[in-house]
């Protein structure tokens, strides 16, 4: 509040805006961004609360709960999700946003227990396997657990809208990419082949990426559902791709190509998840020519350095001629891009 009207009362003074004007304003657009996430006490103290109680049923999970049994395991879970719900709309009600989704993130993060608890109730369950050990190992009999998650969610997401939800969602669509790559492929289990693991998690990254890109555009006249979609595809994508062994230069170039893409990507879509890891990318590849294909030659660092410099004076070149390249780039695009491109940059 004080920030946003010390900055309204700069703009009084330069007479854009009214003295009269300044306090309603800075009222309005602090109620306004209530709801918007933000690095602050008040939030850091919503989410920590929040992944503190998430992590305790799912991560930190100890082996005492066995002990519960499966119809144990699914009565406490069902009240956890019931409490979850009865919270979420009692924070929904009063327009706290920020807590009512990180509890209906809860509800969500605790369907595998729920499922697990249910499988071995009836008898389903085929190995001794615990529950703490879903967030550990890869197996395919975590399947149903994840499909299940993933139906909850949605289900949920429709229901509450908050873009929190995405975030169980987002990781179970990992998990679930991890694991069927060992149901695909049964001897996976006798060893490990980080070949195959590695292209399966290059196509469901970028699957995942494709439906973080479609879920942008669906929601580009509301909220941001789809940062979770980003973080968790370009990590799949990306990873399996780094994974990569080659030894053709060819393939490592055809690699810092995929990373100047990604790069190119992140800054029209603003999505800095995928800059920051295609420049990641771009470094490993450099740090490669330096250590092995030039690794004696004296020009390589000079001729790297007038590299450096090229692209500061090309940034220069944009800057001065942004507005102008901009317009004419975005012109051309589709209507829906072009309403997301608007609101991103706003």
């Amino acid at each position: 509040m004080a920030n946003v009207k010390a900055k309204l009362q700069q703009a009084a003074e330069k007479g854009l805006i009214s003295q009269e004007q300044v306090t309603p304003l800075a009222e309005f657009l602090t109620q306004t961004s209530l709801d918007v996430p933000r690095f602050d006490f008040t939030h850091l103290l919503y989410y920590l609360g929040g992944l503190i109680a998430i992590g305790a049923m799912t991560l930190f999970m100890t082996l005492g709960w066995d002990e519960f049994g499966g119809a144990g395991i699914l009565t406490i879970s069902l009240v956890y999700m019931a409490l979850s719900i009865g919270l979420c709309e009692h924070f929904g009600r009063r327009q706290l946003a920020i807590p009512a989704g990180i509890c209906a993130c809860f509800m969500v993060s605790i369907t595998p227990l729920a499922v697990f608890g249910l499988q071995q109730m009836m008898g389903w369950w085929p190995d001794d396997s615990s529950y703490r050990e879903y967030h550990r190992y890869i197996k395919p009999l975590w399947l149903y657990m994840e499909l299940a998650t993933l139906a909850v969610g949605v289900m949920v997401l429709k229901r509450y809208a908050y873009p929190f939800i995405m975030l169980p969602i987002a990781i179970t669509l990992w998990y679930f990419s991890i694991d069927i790559a060992e149901l695909l492929n049964p001897d996976l289990g006798l060893h490990w082949d980080f070949d195959y693991r590695a292209k399966v998690s290059i196509a469901f990254g970028l699957i995942m990426l494709v439906i973080a890109f479609w879920t942008d555009l669906r929601s580009r006249k509301s909220l941001d559902y789809s940062f979770w979609l980003y973080l968790f595809g370009v990590l799949t994508f990306w990873g399996g791709l780094t994974s990569q062994e080659s030894d053709s230069e060819l393939g490592k170039f055809i690699y810092c190509c995929i990373n100047l893409l990604l790069m190119g990507i992140g800054v029209v879509l603003i999505r800095r998840v995928l800059t920051v890891f295609g420049a990641i990318g771009v470094s490993f590849y450099l740090g490669h020519l330096a250590n092995k294909v030039f690794a004696d030659s004296w020009l390589f660092p000079i001729s790297l350095t007038l590299i450096g410099l090229g692209i500061i004076y090309l940034g220069i070149l944009w800057q001065k001629h942004e507005a102008n390249l901009s317009r004419r780039m975005i012109a051309m695009l589709p209507q829906s891009l072009q309403e997301l491109l608007a609101k991103r940059g706003s």
